[in-house]
């Protein structure tokens, strides 16, 4: 049977969002009773006013945590129980989908459709596939002389703190909660001051689904309170992030200052899309590339920004993309037919059109969009912006802008798409599209990024590891390779 579609204008007044913080199996307001605005990129208006964690709350969290891993009721518990818990979580999520969906359309503008069949299902897969795993994991036995057995055993780190983006803000908490929490760690998770939420909803359903008091708690504020208690606490064993370059820097310095805590970042990208005159199917690259720029407002770290076409296609292709992009609908993030919701806030939207700016005086030539549009709905909409006649040195071509914003760069032949590729400081994903198997592999071989698509853009699954090289990050989310960042490993040799 199909499911109805919910009229999510109508469920949106009457929906209702969690204010307080989660602590320590309790929802309470921040110990000084500050808060912060929660504000829609929609229309402006204020959603809800959210408790604003500073240090004295991201402490009491901590302690939670702490007090929960020593007493082993999460760390030291059958595994078999924690993938119950965790499943009964994922079915918490699932259940409550368009609630969720909801909440995550007017705190961050994505489009229902995406938040609804994407976004939220992403989480449950997530919890689901770390839940299986959790009574599945296998230590190792290494083989010894008849005098000795080794053991090399797995082992949660303690208490893990996890900060998270806005552009995905289920998918991100769900790939750090997913490994920490099925290894037996407990969790501060700190989501971003634009999208708190949905995060906050989520720590709710983990306290329904059975996760012990402490092992789970959500503290919302703003990164230079929340954010760097979090960072410079003592008794936090493994940061996990997701955001910028400049907040990862400051992680780091905080870690250097506290506790050498390790740290693990997913940071920006540049994405190049090559695709050469081969490619199998001009007309599907095209409309790949169009939804790789244009998908949740561009605000993607793997957003495809940097588009190659080889020079004896280009222009052709170009057109191509141009026509695609244009029939991609701006609107009301809750409209289903949506496509291009705004783009999270005031501050996102000047320096996406800042970088429009910056591209017209380094002399690109503006082919589609680059201004403003649905400015009286209140909302921080902006038209999807093609760039040609771009250089590799130039600044939309080398800078994340996180939006909307395609750069298109020609290129010779294999060599050239190559070195523009890695062209910039970033290598976190790329795509290249030809039906040539020794350029498919030569190009997938030599591009430095975390992962390679070759003829498609932004496909996998939980099996697979993501992150990146250089500078987009350390460390892995998703797949086996996850797990490595929750656990400490333990050599235990005995004598017989």
């Amino acid at each position: 049977m199909t499911q109805a579609t919910p009229d999510w204008h109508q469920l949106a007044t009457q929906w209702r969002p969690r204010s307080q913080a989660v602590i320590d199996g309790e929802l309470v307001d921040a110990v000084d009773g500050g808060t912060f605005p929660a504000t829609s990129p929609r229309d402006g208006t204020t959603l809800v006013e959210v408790a604003a964690a500073q240090r004295a709350d991201v402490d009491r969290a901590v302690a939670g945590a702490r007090r929960a891993f020593e007493s082993g009721v999460w760390s030291r518990t059958a595994p078999a129980q924690r993938r119950r818990v965790l499943l009964r979580l994922a079915e918490l999520v699932e259940a409550n989908a368009d609630e969720l969906a909801l909440t995550v359309a007017l705190e961050m503008g994505k489009p229902i459709r995406d938040a609804r069949d994407i976004e939220v299902p992403a989480l449950v897969k997530t919890l689901t596939w770390y839940a299986e795993l959790a009574d599945k994991l296998l230590d190792e036995l290494p083989q010894t002389g008849p005098d000795a057995l080794a053991m090399i055993t797995r082992e949660p780190v303690g208490v893990v703190g996890a900060i998270v983006p806005w552009n995905f803000p289920l998918t991100m908490a769900g790939w750090k909660l997913g490994p920490a929490l099925a290894v037996g760690n407990s969790v501060v998770l700190k989501p971003a001051e634009q999208s708190p939420l949905s995060a906050l909803r989520l720590g709710e359903l983990a306290l329904e689904a059975g996760l012990p008091d402490g092992v789970l708690n959500v503290v919302p504020g703003l990164g230079p309170d929340a954010g760097q208690a979090l960072g410079r606490h003592d008794d936090v064993d493994v940061l996990a992030f997701t955001g910028s370059g400049e907040v990862g820097r400051e992680l780091l310095r905080y870690a250097a200052d506290s506790n050498l805590k390790r740290v693990y970042l997913e940071l920006g990208g540049k994405t190049p899309n090559v695709v050469f005159s081969d490619a199998p199917d001009l007309a599907q690259a095209a409309a790949t590339a169009a939804w790789g720029i244009t998908f949740n407002q561009g605000e993607m770290c793997t957003a495809a920004s940097r588009l190659l076409v080889q020079r004896d296609v280009h222009d052709e292709f170009v057109e191509q993309v141009i026509e695609a992009i244009d029939q991609r609908q701006v609107g009301d993030p809750l409209d289903e037919g949506t496509q291009i919701g705004p783009v999270v806030d005031g501050e996102q939207l000047q320096r996406v059109l800042g970088y429009v700016d910056v591209g017209r005086d380094e002399g690109a030539e503006l082919r589609a969009g680059g201004a403003r549009t649905l400015q009286d709905t209140g909302g921080t909409f902006v038209e999807p912006t093609v760039f040609t006649g771009v250089r590799p040195d130039m600044r939309i071509a080398q800078e994340e802008i996180f939006g909307p914003v395609l750069s298109v760069l020609p290129f010779e032949d294999v060599d050239d798409a190559v070195r523009i590729a890695n062209g910039t400081v970033y290598g976190l994903a790329a795509s290249v599209w030809t039906r040539d198997l020794a350029t498919a592999h030569t190009a997938a071989r030599a591009i430095r990024a975390g992962t390679v698509w070759v003829n498609c853009f932004e496909e996998g699954d939980l099996s697979v590891p993501f992150g990146g090289m250089k500078q987009s990050g350390t460390g892995r989310d998703k797949s086996l390779h996850a797990i490595d960042k929750f656990v400490d490993l333990k050599t235990t040799w005995i004598a017989l």
